[in-house]
C-alpha cells in the first residue's frame, strides 16, 4: 500500500505515483476525447472556434478525428490499468458503500452550515458516488466508441436503428461526463476541500487535515 503517514513532514502520503499517473491519464485524454469530439459535429467553424490562434486545426474533421481515436487509446489504457492495478491488489477505497447518499448529504450540510461532518474513510461519501458515476460514463463511452468504431471495419453492417441507439447513448454519455467533471472540479470551491488539491501532484495531504475529516481512515494507518 503507498499510503502511510509521514510524520517527519505532518503530512499523510494519499496516493502513489501509480494512482496519480492514471488519474492524469484518463482527466487529460477525457479533455482531449470531449473537445475533439464536439468537433465532430461539426461547431468550431460554425461558431469561430476555428478561428482563434492556434485553433485552426479544431474545424478540420479528418484531424480532430485522428485526435478523437488516439485519446480514446489513451483512455482505454488508463482504464483497463487501473482495473486491474486496484483488483489485484484488492483496493476497493473509492467503490460506493451503503449509507453514501445519506452521508454525502450530512457533509454537504455541514461544509454549507459550518457545522461537524461525519466521520469519513480515506474518501468522502461524495467522492465515492463521483467516482461512481465518473466511471460509468467513460464504461459507456468506451464501449459505444468502440461499437461506432467497429461499424467501419468491413463485414460489420448496423440496423438504422442500432446505430442511432449507439451514437445516442455515445453523446448522452458525453454529456454526463461533461456534467460529473463539472461537478467535481465545482467541490473545491468549499474550502473544506481544498486541502485534497496537493494531493492530486504530490500524492501528500496534510496530517491535520485527514485528522480533521478522514478519522476513519487515519484509525487504520495509525493501528497497522
Amino acid at each position: 500500500m503507498a499510503e502511510k503517514i509521514l510524520a517527519g513532514e505532518n503530512k499523510v502520503l494519499r496516493h502513489g505515483i501509480s494512482g496519480r499517473l492514471v488519474h492524469w491519464i484518463v482527466a487529460l485524454s477525457s479533455f482531449v476525447l470531449i473537445f475533439s469530439g464536439f468537433g465532430q459535429m461539426p461547431i468550431y467553424r460554425r461558431y469561430g472556434v476555428a478561428n482563434l490562434p492556434g485553433l485552426g486545426w479544431s474545424g478540420d474533421y479528418s484531424v480532430t478525428l485522428v485526435i478523437h481515436y488516439l485519446a480514446a487509446m489513451v483512455l482505454l489504457f488508463g482504464a483497463v490499468y487501473h482495473l486491474v492495478f486496484h483488483l489485484t491488489r484488492r483496493e476497493f477505497d473509492l467503490l460506493p458503500r451503503r449509507g453514501d447518499l445519506r452521508d454525502s448529504y450530512l457533509i454537504i450540510k455541514a461544509m454549507v452550515t459550518k457545522g461537524t461532518p461525519p466521520p469519513s474513510d480515506k474518501y468522502l461519501a461524495e467522492q465515492r458516488l463521483a467516482y461512481a458515476f465518473i466511471a460509468f460514463n467513460l464504461l459507456a463511452l468506451i464501449i459505444t466508441g468502440i461499437l461506432k468504431v467497429l461499424k467501419n471495419l468491413p463485414g460489420i453492417w448496423y440496423t438504422e436503428t442500432t446505430l442511432v441507439w449507439v451514437t445516442g447513448l455515445h453523446n448522452l454519455a458525453t454529456f454526463l461526463l461533461v456534467f460529473g467533471i463539472i461537478g467535481h472540479l465545482a467541490a473545491f470551491l468549499f474550502k473544506e476541500n481544498r486541502p485534497l488539491l496537493p494531493g492530486i501532484f504530490t500524492g501528500k495531504v496534510s496530517l491535520d487535515y485527514v485528522r480533521e475529516r478522514h478519522s476513519l481512515w487515519l484509525d487504520r494507518l495509525i493501528s497497522r
